[in-house]
């Protein structure tokens, strides 16, 4: 029976990809030696960074704009603190609409003075702010578009006066965005991209090298573009991975073919939360995420019947974060159409049975 692959992170791969990467495992382009054995100085391993860090440019649409990508370690909460490092100077002004922002808070606070623009914990994060203004004499603005645990997305940027730092962890490569209006985006590879290890950092060259305080060499941008991604050694397999599922997406007609597909996905799993009885959604209707869908049973009796059902149709990972609880449907760029369409029919049957 196919399992159907919902979790949040580490998350669904293409079956493709995961099959190549398997096969590099033990051997990899015929020479020899395993993926996991080569030098990441070696020409093979050179030539997959290079391929990576080249396709992710492109498919952002960010090549010969002036920005670098980096595949960088420590997942996107190493970035908290990096970003602060590499831009805060006196003040910047953050976006609070999660847990993963409010850590983001949390680690630049260590430096200096950081505003929230606006939060929306007053209303359990359920909601994206608006009608807020972004200082114009602050060092940068720093948001997250996508909130797997609350299922929020940000759907229409501000126009920043200054620099605009987005954590994309969640929904990077699933639509199509100006990502131009953006200074530096940084995302964990483990809900996207590839599987966990590695983290893409895209920056605009001309906003680094303002800050008056000493970096540590790895956590400075302009020593780790100067490295090429790779000051030390890089996570190769996550990094291997994350360019085969580049490449995948580039083949299935890149980021606008597949935000169609996510656009549908939603479609179909948010009409049967609006029209089934037996569930509410968590977020606000015109926030709610196209990666993750939260949502809850009304009557929490028909919990074990509801999980019963859907461990008998192989869905997994269905359940929400456990500061939250109820279920949440991770709908990343590699879960097809049909996944969604199995989940439906449960939560209808459900209905019917109930």
């Amino acid at each position: 029976m196919k399992t159907h692959n919902f979790s949040a992170g580490p998350s669904i791969l293409p079956q493709e990809v995961l099959k190549k990467a398997s096969e590099a495992v033990v051997e990899y382009n015929g020479i020899g030696l395993s993926l996991l054995e080569i030098s990441h100085r070696s020409k093979h391993f050179v030539d997959v960074m290079e391929n990576a860090r080249a396709l992710a440019l492109e498919l952002l649409g960010l090549e010969g704009k002036g920005y670098k990508a980096l595949f960088l370690q420590g997942g996107a909460s190493t970035q908290f603190i990096m970003v602060a490092l590499n831009l805060l100077e006196k003040r910047a002004g953050y976006l609070n609409t999660g847990t993963w922002s409010e850590n983001a808070i949390k680690e630049a606070k260590i430096y200096d003075d950081i505003y929230e623009v606006a939060s929306s914990k007053d209303a359990g994060y359920n909601y994206i702010p608006k009608g807020y203004s972004i200082p114009e004499d602050y060092d940068y603005f720093h948001c997250t578009s996508n909130n797997t645990i609350f299922g929020t997305q940000i759907k229409q940027f501000p126009n920043s006066p200054i620099p605009m730092v987005c954590d994309m962890s969640s929904d990077i490569f699933s639509r199509q965005l100006d990502f131009s209006q953006f200074d530096l985006i940084y995302a964990g590879a483990q809900k996207n991209m590839g599987p966990a290890g590695t983290t893409l950092v895209v920056v605009k060259e001309d906003i680094l090298g303002k800050v008056s305080r000493k970096i540590p060499s790895i956590m400075d941008y302009k020593v780790q573009i100067a490295k090429s991604s790779m000051f030390n050694t890089p996570p190769v397999f996550a990094v291997y991975t994350s360019m085969l599922t580049l490449e995948w997406l580039k083949n299935l007609g890149g980021i606008k073919a597949i935000e169609k597909v996510n656009e549908m996905k939603a479609r179909v799993i948010y009409s049967e939360i609006d029209l089934n009885p037996l569930f509410k959604g968590y977020a606000v209707k015109e926030d709610r995420s196209n990666m993750n869908a939260t949502f809850n049973l009304v009557n929490d009796d028909l919990k074990d019947t509801f999980e019963t059902m859907l461990k008998e149709a192989g869905i997994s990972g269905l359940n929400g974060h456990r500061s939250v609880g109820g279920y949440r449907a991770s709908m990343y760029n590699a879960l097809p159409l049909d996944s969604v369409k199995a989940l439906v029919e449960v939560m209808s049957e459900l209905e019917t049975k109930a």
